[in-house]
């Protein structure tokens, strides 16, 4: 690895968070860096939060999963055993691999010197390609830590970065004690294995509030389950190489609430590009990435705005008499003879005014005199009005817009219905610069499933895919390009080859189905040990839509650029998949799409009756209607099975519902999330 390897310290403290002249430990830290690191370590950058499980995580994860993520990450702070130190548990559940070696050698270090250091509650591990270490709090304590194990931190960086093993141990031990200037390789005392109970805390922030009644993932009914979740995983999805027997009997994946899930992944979803756009009905639904000005004045010459006469206007205003006239102004390029006082010029509206015109008296304010021989043309005409001032009448240069005018903001989307493009082309523009709209590949997963027209009747097991047509048709109703990646089989070297296929065609690939526990469900496992993702989340406390996944990609363009890629891994049934959809892909959407604000716009509404209550958070699909008092109401269209087809027929807004017991009676005020039009009763 070509440069200094990079580290990141994170400050955990509630204290520090609030008033970081308070921390003590980064600046320790920075010296064991500098002063024992032999010159091979950069921080990379630093950071403070709350003792908090997710403020914790998400700048972990920010870090981690970023493409430019720093080789080491070290947090202070959190270890021990008060009731606010929650790091242990925050870090364990973001590894992918345990590093347990390193706790080992930092805890053998601190007895040494203390025997309450048995009170620290140290984990070490691997995300992504980054290696992750937590430090007491106290800057005593962390320093003596990072001590014990800094010499070899560059040995397992280099490793986790993808280096080959084979070259790195190369010449033995001696030659990488000697590299790391280990002068005295004293047998080390080996860990002593460890229980099950010794890392139950990892996860039980994860779940101590999931309680029986949530593990209805879809409500097929009532799902009965006997025995209460286990906190102990932690691990990747399934290994399909391994068979059923293998496979977890509990998810590996912390359930997080729809808020969390959001901001994850308003946090991973990719920046817009920018490329410059002709103005045509192809930039429809596009937002603009810059101000735009005007090129040129509107209108662009003075112009009468009225038919009538143009005139020089005397200074006393009086234009009572008869008049021959000279001229005549149509709305249509050319020539106009200069016109002097006492003379007129017929003019339409909008035509030019005539040089040396001052205003327009209109047709109403006059009487034909005379007419030439053949009777066709005016020869005189009459004025019958006095007080007359200059510019009546008249439409200056630039009175409707001024060259240079900033006419659309930054951010403004262009729709086909508002004049936007209208103006652009008004005002001289012909080309704009816009933020790029993704392309989207939507697959379908499963042996089950059947293209939805195939003709003759089904065999037993088969399901006719609603899934990719009802997403394809929502996505492109936004406005959206789509991809249609067809049906791939439960195969792990077929799903890889197709999700890769995606990737190459589309910026956002959308999938459904095959994202439960199922042996046979091959997602998850196919994203992360195939594809090499990050799986941000896997699931949420929410119905429909509980195994929901959203994860990252990394994947080299044609052009040589390293990007990150969206997958969104949606349930197989279909209210499920549409829900979900619109409230988990359509944010990521627009924020890639440059749109602000994103996702569905929220309003409050009345229901229309008793509405049932679900110990999850609820999006009942519903039809919201508005009176003729002005008050939205929310009806439900009936059952909501999330395999239930006909609960998405007529279906304009979800309702969101609280978690509870019972019912809302009807009249009760909720927000709904607006998927299409408010109708009127």
């Amino acid at each position: 690895m070509d440069g200094p390897l990079t580290a990141a310290i994170l400050i955990v403290s509630t204290t520090a968070a609030e008033d970081p002249s308070t921390d003590a430990s980064a600046s320790v830290l920075r010296d064991v860096f500098a002063q024992e690191g032999g010159d091979r370590w950069k921080i990379w950058g630093d950071n403070i939060v709350s003792d908090d499980v997710l403020a914790i995580q998400r700048q972990l994860m920010h870090w981690a999963d970023s493409l430019d993520a720093p080789n080491l990450i070290i947090t202070t702070g959190g270890t021990g055993f008060a009731v606010a130190d929650h790091t242990p548990e925050a870090v364990s559940s973001l590894f992918h691999k345990q590093a347990p070696g390193l706790v080992h050698a930092m805890l053998s270090t601190s007895l040494a010197v203390t025997p309450f250091a048995m009170m620290s509650r140290p984990v070490a591990g691997v995300r992504n390609k980054s290696v992750i270490v937590t430090l007491p709090g106290s800057p005593k304590g962390a320093r003596e830590n990072l001590q014990a194990i800094i010499k070899t931190l560059p040995h397992a960086c280099l490793q986790a970065s993808g280096a080959n093993s084979r070259s790195l141990h190369a010449g033995g031990i001696k030659k990488l004690e000697s590299e790391a200037g280990i002068s005295d390789s004293k047998p080390q005392p080996q860990p002593q294995p460890q229980s099950p109970q010794s890392h139950s805390h990892s996860h039980n922030h994860h779940h101590h509030h999931h309680d029986h009644g949530q593990a209805h993932s879809h409500s097929h009914g009532k799902l009965v389950r006997h025995t209460k979740p286990n906190p102990d995983i932690k691990a990747l999805s399934n290994d399909p190489t391994l068979g059923a027997t293998r496979r977890h009997r509990e998810s590996p994946y912390p359930m997080l609430s729809v808020e969390d899930a959001l901001y994850l992944i308003s946090e991973h979803t990719p920046s817009p590009d920018i490329f410059t756009c002709l103005v045509n009905d192809q930039i429809i639904n596009s937002v603009l990435a810059e101000d735009v000005a005007a090129q040129e004045s509107v209108p662009a010459f003075r112009a009468s705005i009225v038919d009538g006469y143009a005139v020089v206007v005397p200074k006393n205003g009086n234009m009572k008499g008869v008049f021959p006239m000279t001229a005549v102004s149509h709305a249509t390029p050319g020539e106009i003879r200069s016109l002097k006082e006492g003379e007129i010029a017929r003019i339409t509206t909008g035509a030019p005014l005539p040089p040396g015109a001052t205003s327009v008296i209109m047709v109403e304010d006059t009487v034909l005199k005379t007419m030439t021989e053949d009777g066709r043309e005016e020869k005189e005409v009459e004025i019958q009005v006095e007080g007359v001032n200059e510019g009546e009448n008249i439409r200056e240069i630039g009175s409707d817009v001024t060259k240079g005018t900033v006419i659309l903001k930054k951010g403004e989307q262009i729709s086909g219905v508002g004049g936007e493009i209208g103006l652009l082309a008004a005002v001289g523009v012909s080309e704009v610069k816009v933020y790029r709209r993704p392309v989207i590949g939507v697959l379908s997963t499963g042996d089950e499933i059947i293209e939805y027209n195939r003709p003759g009747p089904m065999r037993l097991g088969e399901v006719r895919d609603t899934n990719r047509i009802t997403l394809i048709s929502a996505a492109r109703e936004w406005g959206f390009e789509v991809v249609d990646l067809g049906i791939a089989k439960d195969k792990s070297g077929s799903l890889e080859e197709t999700l890769r296929n995606g990737l190459r065609q589309a910026d956002v690939l959308i999938t459904t189905g095959g994202v439960s526990m199922g042996e046979l469900d091959l997602l998850k496992p196919t994203i992360e040990r195939s594809l090499g993702g990050t799986i941000h989340f896997g699931r949420v406390a929410m119905k429909p839509g509980k195994p929901t996944t959203f994860a990252t990609v990394p994947v080299k363009e044609n052009d040589g650029r390293r990007v990150s890629k969206v997958i969104f891994s949606l349930p197989g049934n279909p209210a499920s998949a549409l829900v979900t959809f619109h409230l988990f892909v359509l944010p990521s959407l627009h924020k890639q799409s440059g749109v602000s604000p994103v996702g569905l716009p929220k309003m409050p509404v009345a229901l229309g009756h008793e509405f049932p209550m679900d110990p999850r958070p609820e999006y009942h699909r519903a039809v919201v209607t508005v009176g003729k008092d002005g008050v939205l109401t929310a009806n439900s269209t009936g059952g909501q099975r999330s395999s239930k087809v006909g609960s998405l027929r007529s279906a304009n807004a979800l309702v969101c519902m609280p978690a509870g017991k019972g019912k809302l009676d009807k009249g009760s005020m909720v927000d709904a999330l607006l998927m299409s039009a408010v109708r009127g009763f």
